[in-house]
């Protein structure tokens, strides 16, 4: 296949990887980052981003349609004479890098204030979770998996203290072991019923019990 023939056929295919433009506002770069920076590496482009790379003329073209295709159309014509990713890639990096210290703080609030008592359901306080560490993993905040099962288990409501010692004593290693038991847990109606017994002292709704536990 002829290089013309080969860039045609990504071209073709770039369709099928689109995810969200990066906005003129810059309110989108850190997950635009993350999202170009997997699509990049996953056609083999990854190295077009990278300082001293050895990028071969057809990569950066490439890399080059990609990103044009993945920003604001105002962008695209303040930065129409540049022609190298890497350059691209570093210019939308110096104009939009401050969002980091906007989000930072604001993810660091989220992640204090975030109790385990305040929410109706594990799935809803298990997204709040994922999507409070990924902000700031994103900002570059290590957060561990011994620092999710401490927030999770340091934030159960006073009535739930046997249950919060009895996963103390599982040991877990992993958030994710501890969300599997605890959504067990609510399944059988242990944790919504002393919820629902208890009033919270979050401003969370209580939970629903369901007909079975009414009775």
């Amino acid at each position: 296949m002829s290089q013309i023939s080969s860039l045609k056929f990504w071209m073709a295919n770039l369709a099928k990887l689109e995810f969200t433009a990066l906005d003129l506002s810059g309110d989108n770069f850190l997950s635009w980052v993350l999202d170009a920076k997997i699509h990049l590496r996953a056609n083999g482009l990854g190295q077009t981003i990278v300082d001293e790379n050895n990028a071969s003329p057809e990569e950066n073209a490439k890399a080059m349609i990609f990103l044009r295709r993945h920003i604001h159309e105002a962008l695209k014509s303040e930065y129409v004479v540049v022609d190298e990713p890497l350059v691209l890639w570093k210019a939308l990096g110096e104009r939009y890098d401050h969002q980091k210290t906007m989000t930072l703080p604001r993810a660091r609030y989220e992640w204090t204030h975030l109790r385990f008592q305040d929410y109706k359901s594990v799935s809803e306080y298990n997204s709040a979770m994922h999507r409070i560490t990924s902000l700031m993993r994103l900002c570059g905040e290590n957060i561990s998996e011994e620092d999710m099962l401490e927030k999770t288990l340091s934030t159960f409501h006073a009535s739930n203290v046997l249950l919060q010692q009895q996963y103390r004593h599982s040991s877990f290693k992993k958030y994710s072991e501890l969300v599997s038991c605890l959504l067990l847990a609510e399944q059988n109606n242990e944790l919504l019923l002393k919820n629902h017994q208890s009033r919270p002292t979050g401003s969370a709704p209580l939970p629903e019990i369901n007909a079975a536990s009414q009775e």
